[in-house]
């Protein structure tokens, strides 16, 4: 017997081969059952009473397809496994529901509908769990984050340009700006939810079917704000999932860009913030080691949910537009691990935050040095001594330049080199007073007090709007999860 014999005798000669078994539909039915098992059950109980509803089975049959179904639907999950003579979980449960009702009232729960459409509902379902989870967490990092940028509105830190010391500003005025970026990445998973809660039931395999179904009552059933209307466009449409995984990508990436920040401000050499204890790790050989491996971990797994996302994009290019599988068992497990990510980075990061000291003075004193206030120079030069911006900007670049030469801080000038160096370029001379402004990080982000800017009492203004408006949102977010929750407890609950 050759090689090729051999093989053929081992993988059989019907379907499904060996390996056809072992590389895809085991793989597959353990992601369905460990995703999709719930959400399946949901849909046939939608499906029953509204069957039951337009009188298309009868009141008695409903009645016994119920019970068997809330029967079936409490199965441990760890107890299934994959069996070959079952193609997949769905038929699997239709036999289980089969020994429970009897093969016919099992095989008239399928009237009027379609594998397709009822795939198509079951990745919606546990999307939508999926996304109420990461905005339930992103809303607590939120919290979060406005709260210490309420501790440190008069917190004076480094601003950075280029990776470079730029101009002062506070703690506070940070927070806020990264608060901000996580409400826009909030909106876009808000975008994804609405177009992921809609309902593609009744479509069946693709244009509808013969029998006087509800698309609008299984839609209202399992919570769908809405059915999507054209039953092609409910088999075919893929960009629920692209939403939901572009919102995903660019949320993470978002997140990696201030995550890397942080491990910045955490190094010896920054000095900036100071981890709490139950989210670093000591070093095996020395001793003296303060590892943040919390936002380590943060920022690498940041990246893995990032690279399923744009996997699940990559799968669904090029692809014909209608059923394919391109789009189902394959492409959704990229997609629920990167949200399981995700999640874990809001928590990891929530914990940091919430619990993150800060070392003021240092951060204060770092403000001062590296010419970060040579702006206000220029800026009073122009406005108390009417000197041309591009003159001023000339000087303070001089003044500068000479700093670092001999590498002096700015305030460590005399009031008179100061004069000295300026009366190179115009008749001009500062008073003492004047210079302590110009050198001072409180006085910098204190004068820079319009709209958006560091000046605390501007900053504490944003604060206060944004923790109304995040408690607005917080609502919002709650009525839509009671009003799934109760959805969920009537389907379960229905009785005939």
């Amino acid at each position: 017997m050759n090689k090729r014999e051999e093989f053929i005798k081992e993988e059989g000669t019907d379907f499904p081969g060996k390996t056809y078994v072992e590389e895809l539909l085991k793989p597959v039915f353990n992601d369905q059952r460990d995703f999709l098992f719930e959400s399946m059950f949901d849909i046939h109980r939608a499906h029953v009473i509204m069957l039951n509803e337009q009188q298309i089975i009868k009141h008695d049959e409903a009645k016994v397809m119920l019970e068997g179904l809330n029967k079936v639907a409490k199965t441990d999950i760890s107890t299934i496994s994959y069996d070959p003579q079952f193609e997949d979980l769905f038929f699997m449960m239709e036999a289980k529901i089969g020994e429970e009702i009897g093969e016919d009232l099992a095989g008239k729960i399928h009237i009027g509908r379609s594998r397709n459409d009822m795939g198509v509902a079951m990745y919606r379902l546990a999307l939508r769990r999926h996304l109420l989870q990461l905005l339930k967490n992103i809303y607590h990092l939120s919290e979060a984050l406005l709260e210490q940028s309420e501790k440190h509105t008069e917190t004076y830190i480094t601003g950075y340009t280029h990776t470079q010391p730029a101009q002062p500003t506070t703690l506070g005025h940070y927070f806020l700006a990264i608060y901000d970026v996580v409400q826009r990445d909030l909106k876009r998973l808000w975008s994804a939810y609405d177009t992921v809660n809609q309902s593609p039931l009744g479509a069946a395999a693709l244009t509808t079917t013969g029998f006087p179904i509800s698309r609008s009552r299984t839609c209202e059933l399992l919570g769908f704000d809405k059915v999507i209307e054209n039953s092609y466009d409910s088999i075919g449409g893929a960009d629920y999932l692209l939403e939901t995984a572009t919102a995903l990508m660019t949320c993470m990436v978002n997140t990696g860009r201030w995550i890397q920040d942080f491990l910045l401000h955490v190094t010896r050499e920054f000095g900036s913030f100071n981890v709490a204890d139950p989210y670093v790790q000591i070093s095996s050989i020395m001793p003296q080691k303060r590892n943040p491996v919390s936002i380590e971990h943060s920022r690498s797994i940041a990246s893995s949910a990032t690279g399923d996302a744009l996997a699940a994009i990559n799968m669904i290019h090029n692809t014909p537009f209608g059923d394919i599988v391109d789009t189902e068992d394959d492409l959704q497990p990229h997609l629920y691990r990167a949200f399981t990510n995700a999640n874990r980075v809001m928590k990891l990061m929530y914990a940091v935050i919430a619990t993150l000291k800060v070392n003021k003075d240092h951060t204060k004193k770092m403000a001062r040095k590296s010419c970060t206030t040579i702006t206000e120079l220029a800026d009073t030069l122009v406005r108390e001594y009417n000197v041309s911006f591009r003159k001023a900007h000339s000087i303070s670049s001089y003044i500068s330049k000479k700093s670092i030469l001999a590498q002096k801080e700015l305030y460590e000038w005399e009031i008179e080199e100061i004069n000295t160096m300026i009366r190179e370029f115009v008749d001009v001379s500062l008073n003492e007073k004047e210079w302590k402004k110009i050198i001072s990080p409180e006085y910098f982000v204190d004068i820079r007090s319009i709209l958006g800017g560091p000046s605390p009492k501007e900053v504490k203004r944003m604060i206060g709007e944004r923790k109304q408006t995040l408690e607005t949102n917080l609502q919002e977010y709650k009525k839509t999860v009671e009003k799934l929750t109760s959805k969920k407890k009537n389907l379960e609950e229905y009785s005939l």
